[in-house]
């Protein structure tokens, strides 16, 4: 994996690079990794999993054919409607 950093920005570089390790999902098999699994639990582990992903999958399936309501959104978390204004803007 690479990174360019552009005008000495390290920072920035870092927090790019943070954010594409944590789409690959390279801190969760870090995290996974430093301890010995067992088959058994593993074979759990990864049931679990596919359930979670096919009850996803089916949940998404539903609201996009209108069988259930999309989850309610968050208003106002970047100042949308219904939000008061601030005392700056007034």
């Amino acid at each position: 994996m690479q990174v360019l950093v552009r005008d000495n920005n390290v920072e920035q570089a870092l927090k790019v690079l943070k954010r594409r390790m944590q789409r690959e999902g390279i801190f969760r098999e870090m995290k996974a990794r430093r301890a010995y699994e067992k088959p058994s639990e593993r074979k759990t582990r990864e049931k679990a999993e596919a359930v979670r992903r096919a009850r996803k999958a089916a949940r998404k399936l539903a609201q996009r054919e209108g069988l259930i309501a999309a989850p309610k959104r968050a208003a106002g978390r970047m100042g949308g409607p219904g939000q008061r204004p601030s005392a700056a803007a007034e």
